[in-house]
């Protein structure tokens, strides 16, 4: 009897490149010492489900038949939104985030309230676990099912008996095929079952939702191919010692790609936040200087974060600059326009920025918020607590223009704000609001108009 054929390759535990030697340096990644040896056993590989055996044939673009996919809706409006609208059939969704952060939490929460026949498979869990977690989070759900094993081989048997519309599997890195000879969680590994299952999502229309482990450096560990492989990559994020937590989508090949949902995290599981401009804004009594509150857009969703700074004079040498949810460059950027265009000497004095909440945005619309959060730190003038910012600003000094700008006005106007600085090269009819809206052109009147 012929021995099976028996070859091993190096594979580079960072982003996941294939060697046939072992090198110090990984050439793609230029990480030091990631390349690992991983035996790969050539062998004929059996068909791992048989409910579809089709055969693909070529087919003229204008023969092809198109009818809107129907997504699945759940109870999660938050889920609904950062998939675009719905859960498609056949799509593969691959959520991480940080341990302890709710990403099991989640998608328990979503298998029990949801109406569909659900599998959830756990390679990390007990039943009994599971259980616990779900008594605790919501009551359980006759069409939620639970399975506890590793192999790919015996999943896709359980599969096959109860032809599930949603699998769960919680996680990707626990997973093992018997095609591959190495342990879970390796590259081949990763790359191996996860390739199973997107074959197996697209063959049947069965939505598959995966879990990923994420590494030291924040990015989701195995191969980097597997983010290009699935249809949506969802980032779950949050402080572990704060409450909120914010789902980020970062690639969406059924909708947007910059929509934001935001949960509390309680005893009893994740509670939806429909309005996170509350949350994104501390309560005060009084006006304190420093503070500015920005309109910012995070897909379709309009939302109002608060912007912190601290000015004071630089003690050691040289000033520092600090930035927690804002880019330093740009913050440096616009500390260079005030130095350069508007005569405010802040080179020798510290900056310290924070953006409440957590968010992170990246909208160019915060800018003058941020501007006018430091002036008035620096000079120690609140700005009204009525007061709000939707604007960009430029390299020489001008305030420009932003999208979407009856959005961001109609926000505010409904969380109860009376005035909003807007650039005066918007384009807009003030009679369809009831805020003042006040239009400028440059930051010095800018500055005259609040202090």
């Amino acid at each position: 009897m012929a021995k099976k054929k028996v070859q091993s390759a190096f594979f580079c535990q960072n982003c996941g490149t294939q060697s046939p030697k072992w090198l110090g340096k990984c050439p793609q990644c230029n990480e030091w010492n990631t390349f690992v040896e991983e035996v790969i056993t050539k062998e004929e590989q059996t068909k791992t489900w048989n409910r579809i055996n089709k055969v693909n044939t070529p087919v003229a673009i204008n023969d092809i038949t198109f009818s809107k996919e129907k997504r699945i809706k759940t109870k999660d409006t938050e889920i609904n939104r950062v998939l675009g609208g719905g859960i498609v059939p056949g799509s593969v969704i691959l959520l991480g985030g940080d341990p302890g952060i709710g990403k099991s939490t989640l998608l328990l929460q979503l298998a029990l309230t949801s109406d569909k026949k659900i599998l959830y498979v756990s390679g990390e869990e007990s039943e009994n676990q599971i259980k616990m977690r779900a008594q605790r989070v919501e009551n359980s759900s006759g069409n939620c099912l639970i399975l506890t094993e590793t192999s790919t081989q015996n999943i896709f048997q359980q599969i096959e008996k109860v032809e599930p519309e949603i699998l769960i599997i919680d996680s990707i890195q626990t997973l093992h095929t018997a095609h591959i000879d190495s342990s879970p969680g390796s590259v081949s590994q990763i790359r191996e079952c996860s390739s199973e299952m997107i074959k197996y999502a697209k063959q049947t229309g069965t939505a598959v939702f995966l879990i990923g482990h994420i590494n030291k450096d924040g990015a989701i560990a195995g191969p980097k191919i597997l983010e290009h492989m699935v249809d949506t990559v969802l980032q779950f994020e949050g402080d572990r010692n704060h409450v909120y937590r914010i789902l980020r989508t970062i690639k969406n090949r059924f909708g947007s790609a910059s929509e934001l949902g935001v949960y509390e995290m309680s005893q009893d599981g994740l509670r939806e936040v429909n309005n996170p401009s509350e949350i994104l804004i501390s309560d005060r009594d009084e006006e304190t200087s420093g503070v500015a509150i920005a309109s910012t857009i995070e897909g379709a969703r309009p939302l109002m974060i608060e912007i912190q700074s601290l000015v004071s004079s630089a003690v050691y040498g040289t000033p520092q600059r600090s930035a927690t949810g804002f880019d330093n460059r740009r913050l440096n950027m616009l500390l260079a326009v005030l130095e350069k265009r508007c005569g405010f000497r802040l080179g020798v004095k510290d900056v310290f920025l924070n953006i409440t909440g957590g968010i992170k945005p990246d909208d160019t619309a915060i800018d003058l918020a941020v501007i006018c959060s430091v002036l008035s730190s620096d000079q120690d003038l609140p700005i009204g607590m009525q007061t709000c910012f939707a604007a960009e600003v430029g390299l020489s000094g001008e305030i420009r223009a932003v999208s979407r700008i009856e959005q961001r006005i109609a926000e505010a106007e409904k969380l109860g704000y009376k005035q909003i600085i807007v650039s005066k090269f918007n384009k807009f009819n003030p009679s369809h609001f009831n805020i003042v809206v006040k239009q400028c052109s440059k930051i010095e009147e800018v500055f005259q108009l609040l202090f």
